[in-house]
Order: C-alpha cells, then structure tokens, then sequence
C-alpha cells in the first residue's frame, strides 16, 4: 500500500516540479526582468527542491521498476520492495555524494 500511495503522490509532485525546474533554467538565461530572473535563480538553485527532485525521480523510477516486474509475473512482493527501496538508496545516497563534491569545488 505504501509504494502504491507513494507512487501516485511521486507523480504529481514531478509533474510540477520537473517543469518548474526547467523553466527556471531556461527563463534565467534569457532576457527577462531583473527580479523575476532573480527569483528563479534562487528556484534553481534551491537545494532542498534539487534533492526532493532527485530522490523522487530516483524512488519513483525504483518503484516503477517495482511495479513492471508484478506486472510481468515476479510474485515476490516484499523482496521487491525492500530491494527497488535498497538500489534506490544507494543511487540517492550517491547522488548526494557527487552533489556535495561538485558544491565544494
């Protein structure tokens, strides 16, 4: 129930933060007023949206992979999970990694 719920909230989210991310990449190259290209800067470059971003991409792909596996027959539910819930957290837990490299350069 928890992957299902998760799944569906994972979706709305990116489906608004996706565009609002690469809006705000594109708006703020362009030739747009100074507060609003300010204000997007500072939405690009947020760091809490960049990770929730990053970890819903990650664990809603996971449990996407999850799901097509039910779905072509694999029965074993629990080991699913708790394996597309491990690969999640160390693809996550690497990008946080790399993240903070690439910051403290």
């Amino acid at each position: 129930m928890f992957v299902w719920v998760f799944h569906r909230i994972s979706g709305i989210l990116l489906v608004i933060l996706l565009p609002l991310q690469l809006l705000s990449g594109v708006l703020r190259g362009g030739t747009v007023n100074p507060d609003r290209a300010r204000w997007m800067t500072d939405v690009h470059r947020h760091d809490f949206l960049n990770g929730l971003l990053a970890f819903l991409v990650v664990f809603h792909g996971a449990y996407g992979v999850r799901n097509i596996l039910l779905d072509l027959g694999v029965r074993r539910e629990k080991l699913l999970f708790w394996a597309c819930t491990l690969v999640g957290a160390i693809l996550f837990a690497a990008f946080l990694v790399v993240w903070r490299l690439t910051l403290a350069t």
